[in-house]
């Protein structure tokens, strides 16, 4: 058991925090006095004997930060943070059957003023990375630790920083370890959760009243294999953009390369310049494909404003109609497109196939986003970047190395990724993604995907769940996570809603971005929910400062319901649109 008298200190202060106080003269003593005794248990915390759920378990470093402490954050303004303990810590030291070393690492903040509850910051990418554990779980409002959460990060059990070896694609070089692969794929996120829930328990001397998991992307996944492997760890679940079939998806990335690819690639070469596929699509030609969406299908919803909010009902046959009357067989021009380009539109929104027409993943909705710059920066790169696009540049890697077997090795640069991907042959290839071979024992999907239906665990624990996702996800298709529900309904009927329910995001790229209302809080949806068994009907969402409509809003609304207009009102205000259900 916990020697909690070692935390009595800190356990008598947070118990005084819950009594109300009076302002007044010698506050700020009190105050000074009670964040020293606080600090003093945090730093204590280094080298306390826990008995841990992994007996390997060792605390790094723990440091106390006063209230005002800030914390870099990649692409925005540094964040501040109120009084909190931040602990980093490893376990399951060990040499890999590659030869490099790996741990479980892991990073907890633990705020003065705690509201009982505790968060699962989820990773992104091919991880490797600590995390910042804040928690940050909606664009513009204070991060979890703010509102009083402990939260929690980790690096899924490999680290960029040593991890990372250029003659095996760089940061993907752990796909070359069995363990490591199963690490990422959701082996290490019980460990993880565990321990911290055994530090807040000894920090705090008590347990969680609620726990929660936010994650978009990877992040998804583990929200995902969180409710389908270990549904006693989480109360609530926010799995945005859920990469749970990353194996498939990944095959899907070489697919889309490959069709984009035979608009530069010249005639008889089995290769070119990665600079050159930015350029198979001008912004002004994905404009061009913007306008002959909206053409086919934007009044679906009731109202011409600029979003394909009922996207299913948009059919490639209706929009490669209007894509035609816009092609160059008379003038070539770059608003224009030619018929190779829209044959490539075509091919990709069926999604990869091997040479018997089977499906290989998924096809992909027609959505008014498509084109997009959170779009083609997946697809293809950016305009004029020379950039190939992240389906190249992390996707060929990733591909190569964790989500095939054998692992195949690559240099970790651009032209090697592009030539892996382009010849990737979907016959011979995609069924390496579920092939074994020694030392790995389990296949990639086996590992890493996290797509089952069966959450009667999660739900019998009363375990609620929301899943939001772009319709114009440009790597992950939000229409294998509605084949995915599908398959929950089938397997709980009308109930399904009473714990899981999705929110499409129409015009929305991975995660965010686009032309779309894509902020929003799904977290506090989800609190609602757990805590107050109001299950959400809708979410309001608001576009942000670089969409086509700043500060538009529209109900998102939980499939199979889409936003309609009303028939009145501005087209601006999210309560002139109802949900309602095109089955």
């Amino acid at each position: 058991m916990t020697n909690y008298k070692r935390f009595l200190p800190v356990m008598l202060v947070l118990a005084w925090l819950a009594v109300p106080t009076n302002a007044g003269q010698g506050a700020g003593t009190a105050d000074s006095a009670l964040e020293s005794s606080v600090a003093d248990s945090c730093a204590r915390l280094a080298t306390a004997k826990v008995e841990w759920p992994d007996a390997t378990t060792h605390i790094k470093q723990s440091d106390w930060h006063a209230d005002g402490s800030q914390v870099a954050l990649p692409m925005v303004p540094p964040v501040t943070l109120p009084a909190h303990c931040e602990l980093t810590g490893a376990m399951q030291d060990r040499m890999g059957v590659d030869g490099q070393h790996y741990a479980i690492r892991f990073h907890l903040r633990l705020p003065l003023r705690w509201n009982g509850k505790f968060l699962f910051e989820g990773g992104g990418g091919t991880e490797g990375d600590l995390g910042s554990a804040i928690g940050a779980t909606t664009p513009g409002a204070p991060p979890a630790i703010a509102q009083g959460y402990a939260v929690v990060s980790q690096d899924s059990g490999h680290d960029n920083a040593t991890n990372s070896v250029p003659s095996r694609g760089g940061n993907v070089a752990f796909g070359f370890d069995p363990e490591a692969r199963a690490n990422y794929g959701g082996a290490s996120l019980r460990l993880v959760s565990e321990t911290a829930k055994e530090i807040i328990h000894s920090y705090y001397g008590r347990l969680p009243e609620h726990s929660y998991f936010v994650g978009c992307s990877k992040g998804g996944q583990e929200g995902m294999a969180f409710a389908q492997r270990f549904p006693d760890e989480f109360d609530g679940i926010v799995a945005g953009a859920p990469g749970f079939s990353l194996p498939r998806a990944a095959v899907a990335e070489a697919w889309d390369t490959q069709a984009f690819g035979s608009l530069v690639e010249a005639t008889g070469a089995k290769t070119f310049n990665p600079k050159l596929l930015p350029t198979s699509f001008s912004e002004t030609q994905f404009r061009t494909v913007r306008e002959a969406i909206l053409a086919a299908c934007d009044a679906d919803d009731g109202v011409r404003d600029g979003i394909t909010s009922n996207f299913e009902s948009c059919t490639w046959p209706r929009v490669a109609k209007e894509l035609n009357r816009r092609n160059c067989s008379t003038s070539k021009t770059d608003s224009c497109l030619s018929d190779a380009q829209i044959s490539v539109l075509g091919r990709v929104h069926w999604g990869p196939k091997n040479n018997r027409d089977k499906s290989l993943y998924s096809d992909w909705p027609i959505d008014a986003g498509m084109g997009s710059d959170g779009w083609r920066i997946w697809k293809i790169g950016s305009a004029m970047s020379g950039f190939p696009g992240i389906n190249v540049a992390m996707g060929g890697p990733a591909l190569a190395a964790i989500f095939t077997t054998p692992p195949t090795t690559l240099n970790a640069d651009p032209k090697a990724a592009l030539d892996f991907v382009l010849s990737f042959d979907f016959d011979r290839d995609a069924p390496k993604i579920y092939a074994t071979q020694a030392p790995f024992k389990r296949s990639a999907w086996d590992a890493v995907s996290a797509r089952s239906p069966h959450l009667e665990e999660f739900r019998a624990r009363g375990g609620r769940m929301i899943v939001y996702q772009g319709a114009s996800d440009p790597v992950f298709s939000l229409n294998d996570t509605l084949a995915w529900y599908r398959e929950v309904e089938k397997l709980n009927g009308e109930s399904s809603a009473d714990f899981v329910r999705v929110f499409p995001v129409p015009g929305m790229a991975h995660c965010n971005g686009g032309p779309a209302t894509d902020q929003f809080d799904a977290f506090g949806a989800l609190v609602d929910w757990v805590e107050k068994g109001s299950a959400p009907d809708r979410i309001i969402a608001k576009a942000g400062a670089n969409s086509p409509w700043p500060g538009r809003t529209r109900p998102l609304c939980p499939y199979p319901e889409t936003p309609h207009y009303k028939g009145s009102g501005s087209i601006e205000d999210a309560e002139n649109f109802v949900c309602r259900s095109g089955r």
